[in-house]
């Protein structure tokens, strides 16, 4: 029996990836005979929004959720500029610094580590050692776009630099015990950064769905008219997950397709999201007959699989996206080819495990010739099923917790 030792998790995010990581790991920690405890920092929306994660714990007395004052969060500044998103990261570390003194935690885990990189960059101390992990790494980008290489900007540059200089700077902290990539392709550029470090690359966790689901019923539900084709965009919806060119793309199908195709826009909205998409919805509807479901509101982790079985596509036409999608690992696990981003590390993980389509999703003109592919190709010539299984069972979220666990939870 080990002795007794103080384990912190820090998470000031409501939605995403977020609550489904602390889910994984609450239910891994019971399974382990662990003889530390646990404390998960969280704001205390994270209580009603994500009740059912925090009822995971109802039972345990090694495990608390501990919610930041009130006060606390209604000082945070929003993420809506450049500034705001630093300042609040900023508020966040001294918040990370505090409940760590407070709830006398010997180890750290930073779910969301880029929030950190400013304040370890100016040198910040922190009171414990801890380990993070990393969601957006891009210095790297260079290293695998397709095709010649453009001249990078002076902006891009900047940025790379900013980028590599910040996450040294946080690697070199003597408190710094272990990095998560969720970009395996950064870690070997990462290590160069820093070789005395302990970085490791992590699974971007998805459940392999094994119980039956109802589809018929599904798309009953949502009256999907019979013979059409579901072409899936699920996840909360705004114009960097690429629906305003998504839409703009099927104004240039011809007509004898757009009957092939019911396009299912799945996830909360804003309501001025909502009203701009339902009006330009209206427009496409009288001169093509594609047929448009919705649903703008946030769908329960158990109901997920459900949406991805009953599609024919996934479509993941981001904006210039940074880092990984869970997106891509639900159309795996739920083997549906995907019409995505070329850029980045999305692009590059659906070319190399054979995931689908990539296109430019910035130029509606390639994304419609994406979706003349998927309507018109033959599957094998776009998709390898067995590819997107094996990608898939690699992110399990039983391996995304038995990393974390071997790194972190096995040593408190």
């Amino acid at each position: 029996m080990r002795q007794q030792s103080n384990q912190v998790f820090f998470d000031l995010s409501l939605y995403g990836h977020h609550p489904t990581y602390i889910r994984h790991l609450i239910n891994y920690w019971q399974r382990q005979e662990f003889a530390s405890t646990l404390d998960i920092v969280v704001l205390p929306e994270f209580f009603y929004a994500h009740a059912d994660v925090v009822a995971l714990t109802a039972m345990d007395t090694q495990i608390n959720f501990r919610p930041i004052k009130t006060v606390e969060a209604e000082k945070l500044k929003d993420r809506r500029s450049r500034v705001n998103r630093n300042l609040r990261n900023l508020q966040e570390w001294q918040l990370f610094q505090r409940y760590a003194r407070l709830l006398q935690a010997d180890h750290c885990l930073m779910l969301y580590l880029d929030t950190c990189l400013l304040p370890l960059a100016l040198g910040m101390s922190f009171p414990c050692a801890f380990s993070g992990i990393y969601f957006r790494p891009t210095f790297h980008y260079s290293l695998f776009q397709a095709g010649a290489k453009p001249k990078r900007s002076l902006k891009v540059n900047l940025q790379t630099w900013r980028e590599r200089f910040f996450i040294k700077r946080t690697l070199q902290n003597p408190q710094m015990q272990t990095l998560f990539s969720l970009d395996p392709l950064a870690v070997e550029s990462l290590q160069q950064l820093c070789p005395n470090t302990d970085i490791v690359h992590l699974p971007d966790p998805v459940d392999v769905q094994t119980t039956a689901i109802d589809v018929a019923s599904l798309r009953q539900a949502l009256k999907i008219e019979a013979e059409r084709q579901v072409f899936l965009l699920f996840g909360a919806i705004t114009e960097r997950k690429g629906v305003f060119k998504l839409l703009e793309a099927i104004t240039q199908l011809p007509a004898h397709l757009c009957e092939r195709i019911c396009i299912a826009l799945i996830g909360e909205a804003n309501p001025t999201i909502q009203t701009k998409l339902q009006a330009q919805l209206d427009i496409i509807q009288q001169t093509l007959p594609v047929q448009f479901v919705t649903n703008f509101e946030y769908v329960e982790e158990p109901e997920v699989p459900g949406y991805f079985q009953l599609a024919d596509v996934v479509l993941a036409p981001y904006q210039r996206h940074v880092g990984m999608s869970g997106i891509l690992l639900q159309a795996a696990a739920a083997q549906k080819p995907v019409l995505s981003s070329d850029y980045g590390l999305m692009g590059e993980m659906t070319k190399r495990h054979q995931l689908g389509v990539t296109v430019n999703s910035t130029q509606p003109a390639a994304i419609a010739s994406g979706l003349r592919q998927l309507l018109t190709e033959e599957s094998e010539r776009l998709y390898n099923p067995k590819s997107a299984s094996k990608f898939a069972q690699a992110n399990s979220s039983e391996h995304f917790a038995q990393v974390v666990g071997s790194k972190v939870l096995s040593h408190v």
